[in-house]
């Protein structure tokens, strides 16, 4: 991230500890861009020992690291007490490899980052079952920006965020031309290369109009099947990119909450960007919220995004769904945690709203609160 200001990422403090207390391997995944090896290289400034960085793009490297030869390895990381393997989804098995580098050389600490089709292609998590402790790393949150910022001023920037999203990169840049280049370029193909790469996909140029039609639906709820019409591909296709999307960091996606009521709809789900510049760059509309018709929509995956992030970096786990019925009512989201119960709904401006009489009549437990532009920076920022 050549250029971007320095912002201070909260996963920083969370890797540093477990650097400091533990022998598990640390992998950080992630999209392309978000700031994964800037933030390792910033960790490894601060770090009492020597460092051997190894680039996945590299092919010595990549040969040995593959190879599951233990007197290579021995060879490789000789002298050193932290490896840092970048962007590791380059190197076959890894997962394997891995684990043979935690289990034959003790007290090696092993910093590994890639995008999460390092995950879907090299199946890391049942060889290191046990033996890593694994993060993601998003695009900016609003919270790492509170660093920085009083709250007035975060209410200022509101505006930049909605419409170029949160991508370092992004704020480095001078102009909102230069801004709206760097977005449209990433979102050609660049920023879901690993899964074009390293899956077999026989239509990769439906990828950009499956986006295109999800980017239309954000806040809906989104058939498979009507997709598959749509873009002449089968239902099962479609489910498998949004799948591999999804693990790629450039979607998410919410399922309908019910407690197997039949008047409760939870068939399909909705689906949202993991940044809005992404999402208005395949959209190729960059207008502030108040000039465009989708702006309920561009609100809901903004505070839906930012509360994943900030309770992410907290280490606060949550269930997530949206909550409606077939006679009307719902709710934009619903969170399951520590066995409370609470309903949102998100309003763009200061528009106050009422909890549906069904939701507070079949969960007379949860609670319910409206989220605007007045109350929306305590939704999103540490408790």
């Amino acid at each position: 991230m050549a250029g971007s200001p320095l912002i201070r990422r909260d996963l920083a403090s969370i890797l540093t500890e477990r650097l400091q207390s533990s022998d598990k391997i640390l992998i950080v995944y992630g999209a392309r861009q978000v700031g994964k090896t800037t933030l390792i290289n910033q960790i490894l400034e601060r770090y009492q020992g020597r460092v051997l960085r190894v680039d996945a793009d590299q092919e010595m490297y990549t040969e040995v690291l593959s190879s599951r030869d233990r007197s290579r390895f021995e060879r490789l990381v000789s002298g050193y007490s932290l490896v840092f393997i970048d962007e590791a989804q380059r190197i076959p098995d890894i997962g394997i490899n891995l684990k043979i580098l935690h289990d034959q050389f003790p007290g090696l600490k092993v910093i590994a980052t890639g995008s999460s089709s390092f995950e879907l292609a090299n199946r890391v998590s049942e060889p290191l079952t046990g033996r890593a402790w694994a993060y993601n790393l998003f695009p900016i949150a609003v919270s790492e920006w509170r660093h920085t910022h009083n709250l007035f001023e975060l209410d200022v920037r509101l505006e930049e965020f909605l419409q170029f999203g949160m991508y370092p990169e992004v704020f480095s840049l001078p102009n909102a031309a230069d801004k709206m280049e760097y977005l449209v370029n990433l979102s050609r193909a660049y920023l879901y290369k690993d899964v074009l790469e390293l899956e077999d996909i026989r239509h990769a140029g439906k990828i950009k109009d499956l986006l295109r039609l999800l980017a239309y639906q954000v806040g809906s709820l989104v058939s498979f099947s009507e997709l598959g019409d749509n873009l002449g591909l089968s239902t099962p296709t479609v489910q498998r990119y949004v799948d591999l999307l999804e693990k790629a960091f450039v979607l998410f996606r919410l399922t309908g909450y019910s407690r197997n009521l039949r008047k409760e709809i939870v068939k399909n789900p909705k689906i949202y960007f993991y940044d809005l510049g992404v999402r208005n760059a395949i959209l190729e509309n960059f207008n502030p919220p108040d000039k465009r018709p989708d702006k309920g929509a561009l609100w809901e995956n903004f505070l839906l995004l930012e509360r994943i992030k900030v309770m992410a970096y907290q280490r606060r786990s949550a269930n997530r769904f949206f909550w409606r019925t077939y006679t009307g009512a719902e709710l934009d989201y619903v969170e399951e945690a520590g066995g409370a119960l609470a309903g949102f709904e998100f309003k763009w401006g200061s528009k106050k709203g009422k909890a549906p009489a069904t939701w507070l009549e079949i969960y007379e437990e949860a609670s319910y609160e409206c989220i605007n532009r007045e109350n929306y920076l305590e939704f999103v920022l540490p408790g």
